[in-house]
């Protein structure tokens, strides 16, 4: 009889990841589950979200309850030199960056995949909402969930065919309240656990204080003004804004104005009229085209601007040094320097790149 597959998890002690481990248990894989510690400032260690104590005390309690040999590995020097030190940098050049697609590409898809591959693992699973097709030739296309509310392939739309190829997503198929239900069929511990949110290694901070401390040039005082040079009142530093933003401005005028953009250089704050907000095209740079090449032509695609986005009708054309245009077929709102833009026909994702 031929083995089946040795496949590792990436847990993380909630539900997806326990649920996903179960499932490919049920399916017969040879399973082991792995779990990484990251990084955590001085003097809060032991609050990052992805593994306090007891989250991983929780995966070990699922893989022994899976009867599957359980890893943890300390990242947290990798996870400090690549995610973090990407979010203190986006943000120092006055970008909103997403510190979630770099940990994927760069921690679970490039660390963890690795040391997946030292124990010798077929393939590293996650409990991640998106789907994988494998093609013909070989090729392997990344697909939305089929539950579009949990859709998680846009944080996914950075990996390459060579991660692709080792990578399982077993929940792709499944709404959340189905893999709750799972968890209980399981008799997993984690079956209630609530997702996890916002971004792990602040804890429950608040990221405008853990930015003063580490790059305080971020939160320089500065002036509000329109696009014309009128003054309005005083930021607090250009890192506690986004673009779009209207609430907590601190400035007193009679109709609601917007973020428009960040000077960096002139360390001004630009705010303007809804009707002034977003534009109609935005480059994208670092382009990852998942099918391993671009497309030698331009093509029509729905575009995700940020995770929560709804997806833009636009013409994306292919630039020389891995840029893309993106001109949308109605105005975007809330284009946002740092952020991912991803590339979507149908079903299908397509790749993605930064916003500059």
């Amino acid at each position: 009889m031929t083995e089946r597959p040795f496949v590792v998890v990436a847990m993380s002690g909630g539900v997806d990841s326990s649920v996903a481990a179960a499932l490919l248990v049920e399916q017969g894989y040879r399973v082991a589950g792995m779990m990484l510690r990251l990084w955590s400032e001085v003097g809060h260690e032991g609050e990052n979200r992805c593994c306090t104590p007891d989250a991983m005390a929780q995966a070990r309690r699922v893989a022994a309850l899976l009867d599957i040999p359980f890893y943890a590995l300390d990242a947290r020097e990798r996870f400090r030199g690549s995610v973090v030190q990407s979010f203190l940098d986006g943000y120092s050049r006055g970008q909103t960056p997403n510190p979630c697609v770099v940990c994927n590409r760069l921690i679970r898809w490039g660390y963890l995949l690795e040391q997946a591959q030292v124990v010798g693992a077929d393939f590293m699973a996650t409990g991640h909402y998106a789907r994988l097709r494998r093609m013909d030739d070989g090729k392997v296309e990344l697909l939305r969930a089929r539950d579009e509310r949990k859709d998680q392939s846009y944080v996914l739309s950075s990996l390459n065919q060579g991660q692709l190829a080792r990578t399982l997503l077993p929940l792709g198929e499944y709404a959340k309240p189905e893999v709750r239900e799972l968890a209980r069929k399981f008799n997993l511990p984690v079956a209630e656990r609530p997702d996890s949110q916002d971004l792990c290694f602040l804890g429950q901070e608040d990221y405008r204080s853990f930015l003063a401390r580490n790059v305080p040039e971020t939160v320089r005082p500065g002036s509000i003004v329109t696009r014309s040079g009128h003054l309005l009142g005083e930021h607090k530093g250009l890192a506690f804004y986004t673009i779009g933003q209207r609430k907590g401005l601190g400035i007193a005028v009679p109709e609601p104005l917007y973020v428009l953009e960040k000077d960096l250089e002139g360390n001004r704050l630009i705010v303007g009229r809804e009707d002034e907000l977003g534009g109609q095209e935005l480059l994208a740079r670092n382009i990852n085209w998942i099918a391993g090449k671009a497309p030698l032509e331009s093509f029509q695609a729905e575009v995700k601007i940020r995770y929560k986005a709804t997806p833009a009708g636009a013409l994306v054309t292919p630039l020389a040094d891995g840029q893309a245009r993106v001109v949308f077929d109605r105005a975007a709102r809330d284009i946002t320097p740092g952020q991912l833009a991803a590339f979507y026909q149908g079903e299908v994702v397509l790749g993605s790149g930064t916003i500059g």
